[in-house]
């Protein structure tokens, strides 16, 4: 049976796996599933369409499955907050519920959202996310997984991320950020995520060796991004490489609202299409 404080509020149509513990003057609103092995501290609140997996730690203050900060949403309808397994929600995150009916906001499992971290409405934040103190990402994202986001730096709605990218505090983005990159300032790459790629288990040398081709194809080559795109369709890449050359074709062939263009080296001008 669950451990729930009696100061608690939860409401009847919840549905709570056996092991789950409530904390003080925590409220869990209808049509709300958590699953085994997940503790709810004191004063956190869990609203409606939020379903949580198993083995997650929700701190003091969170708010999950909040309504959207959206002027077109529409409280009418029905949208979701789907969140994985073993995730860790410190004090003061928020994030919200989809805008749409029927649509969602999407967290995977093993991610860590530090102090007063937020994701808006319909993002997609896949497994092992780092988000630290006061990281905000706006609507329509998609972050990739073990990418780390910066600390008091924000994420431009309908923009994507790649995965193991790794932000200087600060940082902001309102392009699209290739897999693998280190990001600084206002729009700016840096370099790669040297230290992630040597220490990332599933990263080979040879995965290393091309991702570093395909950077140096997309950043000092001196070529447009869709001439990169041309070099690197001619070579033969393994996981990683691939990886990154779909992310840009992806980023240069992407429609309204997502045509954002992909965040340019510090030490050239923007890259467009």
């Amino acid at each position: 049976m669950a451990k729930i404080h009696p100061t608690a509020v939860v409401d009847d149509t919840a549905t709570l796996a056996d092991d789950v513990e409530i904390g003080s003057y925590a409220i869990i609103e209808g049509d709300v599933e958590i699953g085994a092995g997940t503790v709810i501290r004191p004063h956190a609140v869990i609203r409606r369409y939020t379903t949580l997996g198993e083995g997650n730690y929700v701190d003091s203050f969170v708010q999950l499955g909040g309504e959207p900060q959206d002027y077109k949403f529409d409280p009418s309808q029905v949208s979701y907050l789907r969140i994985g397994d073993k995730n860790i929600f410190r004090e003061g995150v928020t994030i919200s519920r989809g805008t749409g009916d029927g649509s969602e906001t999407r967290v995977g499992s093993g991610t860590y959202w530090m102090a007063n971290s937020h994701a808006g409405h319909n993002c997609i934040i896949e497994d092992n996310v780092i988000l630290t103190n006061g990281a905000l990402i706006a609507g329509h994202c998609t972050i990739g997984r073990k990418a780390i986001l910066p600390a008091n730096g924000t994420i431009h709605q309908f923009t994507w991320v790649g995965e193991m990218c790794m932000f200087q505090g600060g940082a902001q983005i309102g392009m699209h950020a290739p897999p693998f990159t280190l990001l600084a300032q206002d729009n700016n790459i840096v370099g790669l995520n040297v230290v992630g790629l040597r220490r990332s288990p599933d990263i080979t040398d040879e995965d290393r060796r091309d991702v570093k081709e395909t950077f140096q194809l997309m950043y000092r080559s001196n070529l447009t991004p869709a001439k990169a795109l041309e070099e690197m369709d001619k070579r033969e890449f393994g996981p990683a490489g691939r990886r990154f050359r779909e992310f840009v074709r992806k980023a240069l062939s992407a429609k309204k609202p997502f045509n954002r263009g992909i965040v340019p080296h510090v030490q050239r001008g923007h890259l467009r299409k």
